[in-house]
């Protein structure tokens, strides 16, 4: 169909409202138009839906959009009805329609109502639904999400596979169309192969998204504390946080929500009625932050989304620049935060040791590349174009600057006679190594590989060793994303030499290389000592004045000190200088109850000190543990409260007695009472149960091992635990 320029603009402005395409969309439109096959490469947010939905409703027939996610393609088929008179011009074709709505959905399609119909690939292979769609005009045939086509794409679905002659079989010759957010060169190339489009027309546009701000930080353990105070930063503002499991999905909405942020969990585990809500109340802004796995976010189109945070690092590039491109689609700021420590990319290398070989290694060749991102001292926009085949000047173009690499440069030292060595090294191995292998080459570092080539036996074997490991993994990447090497993707990543290399060997140039991120835990250590409770760290002076007011405050009630408030709470005040009632309850160990029935005179006491003494307070005064699981708290103390066993409330949880022991521990120190008498009645006597009150009376430590030798043995450490809880319930709360 050839259409004039004019027709085309009404088009857009009748049924988009748009007086103006963006981007490629005008030419991928034409294409597609003129019945051409057409690939399309179009970055999220690109306006990548518009491309094939514009020409669908021009044309005669019916337009097959194939997608991955039902929820997806609710989305659009709801957009489209609403700028349409009937509803009837997009539909789904999917397992969950019932028979009368199979039967209006073709209806529609025959009477050439129905523009667009949406189906998932497996919908494709049933064959009373080929056999339809031959009976019929089909319009062209899109495929949506298409690197799932390719293994070597992020989200490769099998059944994606079989689409090129299921195609051939609803009709010859319908225009097809592939269109993709992320795909590196090789995807692109197994795309068109095995849709057989080799001749498609083909529309890229540039991955460049300059207005995202990139960073990465090392993942410690306070990493929750981090991203609260990051989140607090920016108070009313959307933003996404990405984890690896449902788990700690669950886990950090919860610290975020009792850290006063409003956040709601996204996972495949909630059930569709919540998960349905939870993204209805993001959109609709009645919470600011969702945390979720990566199912969430597919067809989100929230234009003001201002920050996503990975707190986990993710599997590959592709799956860090779909889930990081969910920010700032309006345009505006979006800033991007990785946590990173290689700890992580372990746990995902063990996920795969079950997999196929064939798999395993496309998935480490992926993990690699992350690693690879994280740990790079170049523009990491630079890096990421790079990866999708673009090229980047971080000097002038747009949005160089946006980085921390480029905020905050690494020192540059000359390597250029290391990259000479490299480069030699490459040559002379015959290229017939990955990164790995090729960097024990030059360390001199023998394995089985190295010696079934005999490498080890070659007089350039171990010329590097000179520099460790870490420093040729960094060169060669350096040397990889200046275009001097290249890996070989049909061999998994083996490193081959690229003209240019082999020009730089004959006429060595100047090569500055940056020096890597430490992101191997170095620094941990330190950052988790400067915020341990730990008395060595907390305020030694603050800490003997809250010891001496604990003292004098236990003489007036006539209770050991250790009920008032335990020493690891002390410490944890004189660490965090809480300074009201609210603050206190931040605090390790301390509950409402406790902070309410102690805790006036030790605030006071602390704010006047922070005065006096001009203190400035840390900023994680905030971050408040969730403590354990409320709900585990709630079963406990019900059942409690109703007398069972105690063996038995811990066997229903799957808990040994000395885990559940804990748990309740934890429920009484933090001032709520539990009742255990009727077991105690069962395991101690009364002239026993006098003794160890009066012991624990009179003691100033409620420490158990000092009670054991204490009692030179009379008593096992779970009777004096136990007693030692229907102890605090009764006397200090």
């Amino acid at each position: 169909m050839s259409v004039n320029e004019k027709d085309l603009h009404s088009a857009l402005k009748t049924y988009f409202g748009f007086s103006a395409f963006k981007g490629l969309q005008e030419p991928v439109v034409k294409s597609i138009l003129s019945g051409k096959d057409t690939f399309v490469i179009m970055p999220t947010g690109g306006g990548k839906s518009l491309c094939y939905q514009l020409p669908a409703l021009m044309q005669e027939g019916t337009a097959i959009v194939v997608s991955p996610l039902i929820a997806l393609m609710k989305n659009q088929v709801d957009a489209i009805r609403g700028i349409s008179d009937h509803d009837g011009v997009a539909h789904v074709l999917n397992s969950s329609l019932n028979k009368t709505e199979i039967r209006q959905v073709k209806e529609d399609i025959t009477s050439g109502i129905t523009k667009l119909l949406y189906v998932a690939p497996e919908s494709l292979t049933k064959e009373e639904n080929v056999e339809f769609l031959r009976s019929v005009k089909i319009s062209f045939m899109a495929v949506d999400e298409a690197h799932c086509i390719s293994e070597w794409g992020h989200d490769f679905r099998p059944e994606y596979r079989n689409l090129k002659s299921i195609i051939e079989r609803i009709g010859d010759n319908i225009p097809i169309i592939g269109l993709t957010a992320t795909a590196t060169p090789k995807v692109q190339e197994d795309i068109l192969k095995n849709l057989n489009i080799n001749d498609a027309k083909t529309f890229k546009a540039s991955f460049n998204r300059p207005n995202l701000y990139y960073e990465v930080r090392p993942k410690t353990k306070h990493v929750d504390a981090d991203i609260i105070r990051f989140v607090k930063k920016y108070e009313g503002k959307s933003g996404i946080v990405y984890c690896l499991s449902r788990k700690r999905v669950e886990e950090l909405a919860q610290t975020l929500q009792v850290n006063g942020i409003k956040a709601v969990p996204y996972h495949a585990g909630l059930d569709a009625k919540s998960r349905a809500r939870h993204q209805d109340m993001f959109l609709m802004e009645d919470v600011d932050v969702v945390v979720a796995t990566i199912a969430f976010g597919m067809g989100i189109d929230k234009p003001d989304v201002r920050f996503v945070i990975h707190h986990d690092i993710p599997k590959s590039i592709e799956s860090y620049y779909q889930e990081t491109g969910r920010a700032g689609r309006d345009g505006g700021e979006g800033y991007c935060l990785a946590f990173y420590a290689y700890k992580d990319i372990e746990k995902l290398e063990k996920f795969m040791s079950g997999k196929p070989v064939a798999e395993q290694e496309i998935g480490h060749a992926l993990l690699q590349e992350v690693v690879a991102f994280a740990e790079t001292s170049i523009s990491r926009r630079k890096f990421i174009l790079h990866y999708f085949g673009e090229e980047f000047d971080s000097e002038t173009g747009e949005g160089g600057d946006l980085d921390d690499n480029m905020r905050y440069p690494k020192k540059q030292n000359e390597a250029k006679d290391n990259v000479v060595l490299l480069l030699k090294t490459v040559s002379k191995t015959n290229e017939k190594y990955k990164t790995k292998d090729l960097v024990n080459v030059l360390t001199g570092s023998e394995n089985a590989l190295i010696k079934s080539h005999k490498t080890n036996e070659q007089p350039f074997f171990g010329l590097g060793s000179a520099e460790d490991n870490k420093y040729w993994m960094a060169l060669t990447r350096q040397v990889l994303v200046a275009g001097y090497l290249k890996k070989d993707i049909e061999t998994y990543g083996v490193i081959k030499i690229k003209p240019a290399g082999k020009e730089f060997i004959e006429n060595p140039k100047s090569f500055m290389m940056t020096e890597d991120h430490l992101f191997n835990g170095e620094g941990d250590d330190a950052i988790i000592a400067a915020t341990k409770g730990a008395g060595a760290v907390a305020d030694v002076m603050l800490m003997k004045m809250l010891k001496d007011l604990r003292k004098r405050n236990a003489k007036r009630l006539d209770v050991p000190p250790f009920v008032i408030f335990q020493d690891p709470s002390l410490e944890d005040m004189a660490l965090k200088y809480p300074m009201t009632l609210e603050e206190l309850t931040y605090v390790h160990g301390v509950g409402d109850g406790k902070a309410k029935k102690y805790g006036k005179d030790f605030v006071d006491l602390i704010a006047k000190y922070v005065d006096e003494n001009e203190i400035v307070r840390p900023d994680d005064m905030v971050v408040k543990s969730t403590g354990m699981n409320s709900a585990l708290k709630l079963y406990i103390i019900q059942n409690i409260d109703r007398k069972l066993p105690l063996d038995d409330i811990a066997s229903a949880k799957g808990m040994t007695m000395t885990d559940f022991i804990k748990e309740m521990e934890a429920i009484v120190f933090s001032g709520t009472k539990l009742n255990i008498n009727y077991w105690i009645q069962d395991i101690l006597d009364d002239d026993q149960q006098e003794e160890i009150h009066d012991y624990f009376m009179e003691s100033d430590t409620d420490k158990i091992d000092v009670a054991i030798d204490e009692f030179d043995g009379d008593y096992d450490d779970e009777e004096l635990r136990l007693y030692r809880i229907k102890f605090i319930s009764e006397v200090a709360n």
